[in-house]
């Protein structure tokens, strides 16, 4: 790995090393929220897969109910009969918050007080299929909202996920790494100085040693010569 191209220097180093602390904290706290994210995703995904198949039973049906009334019913009579919808929906869009991420939720409320007026034909001239088939898509309709808004959270958080992956095996494998691999140089490089500085200032004081012995020395041979003359 790599290290950064800084001088090394104690106050490079510190600043590394709080920069790493960082990085592990938010390497730890990613870490956490991924697997977070993973666990919420998959209890989602099991619910959506029961979900869908209940739409997908409930849609089945419809369709077999307005095969059969095609069938017993002409065509022309059933477009008649479902020219002017009767019964509307207002969808109202609203988001929460799933681990710093909006997903959306959805709701709805009809245009009538009487949530079960939706036939718009009278039943003399209908089949019951056509009925059937009428009041089916009534219930299947706020179930399939319900599934549209948990397809939308679990592709926000397959997108966040992949966002938070990418993140940590970044700190993992590039920013830490580098921090760790630069921070070992710079101390090894001042390790490096200091035994020089430290040899360095045992050299000095051996020279001072040695000259504070030379001076002695020359100090007592001139006494010594002086007390010779002295006393000759």
């Amino acid at each position: 790995m790599a290290r950064l191209n800084v001088n090394p220097t104690r106050m490079v180093l510190a600043s590394l090393k709080k920069r790493l602390s960082v990085a592990s904290r938010g390497h730890k706290l990613l870490k956490d929220k991924r697997d977070e994210l993973m666990k919420t995703f998959l209890d989602l995904a099991r619910e959506n897969k029961v979900l869908r198949e209940e739409v997908e039973i409930m849609i089945s049906g419809v369709y077999q109910n307005f095969s059969i009334a095609n069938a017993v019913m002409s065509s022309q009579a059933v477009e008649e009969a479902l020219m002017y919808p009767k019964q509307g929906v207002i969808v109202n869009v609203d988001k929460k918050n799933v681990m710093s991420v909006d997903v959306p939720v959805f709701d709805f409320e009809t245009t009538t007080n009487d949530v079960t007026d939706i036939y718009s034909y009278g039943f003399a001239t209908t089949s019951g299929e056509l009925d059937a088939a009428i009041s089916e898509l009534s219930r299947v309709f706020p179930v399939m909202l319900k599934l549209a808004a948990m397809e939308k959270e679990a592709n926000l958080l397959a997108d966040e996920i992949e966002k938070t992956r990418r993140r940590v095996n970044a700190l993992e494998y590039v920013m830490i790494p580098q921090l760790q691999e630069t921070i070992k140089y710079i101390t090894m490089k001042l390790d490096e100085n200091e035994r020089g500085n430290q040899t360095r200032l045992m050299k000095v004081k051996d020279m001072m040693l040695n000259e504070a012995i030379e001076e002695k020395r020359a100090q007592d041979e001139a006494m010594y010569n002086e007390y010779k003359e002295t006393h000759q």
